[in-house]
């Protein structure tokens, strides 16, 4: 049994594991599902994708702990060290 299909019989229930070993389907450019449904150029799919905010508020958190972190050692007289280049 090879490594792949262990993997596969592992994630998919049976009933799913031969629609998962046939791939991705491969389609020309002049067929007509290629002409029906051009591919999506990348600029467009992430436009698509950039309003979702999976963690709502988690940038604000962020922010803040950042904010919090500095002035604790602006506080204390704490300069940074300047790095070598």
């Amino acid at each position: 049994m090879s490594s792949e299909n262990s993997n596969c019989n592992q994630y998919f229930p049976s009933k799913y594991r031969d629609v998962y070993m046939r791939g991705k389907p491969k389609h020309d450019k002049d067929d007509i599902f290629s002409i029906k449904h051009p591919a999506m150029d990348l600029g467009k799919r992430a436009k698509i994708f950039s309003p979702f905010d999976a963690l709502k508020g988690f940038d604000d958190e962020l922010e803040k702990s950042e904010k919090d972190i500095e002035n604790t050692y602006t506080d204390n007289g704490y300069v940074p060290i300047e790095e070598f280049p």
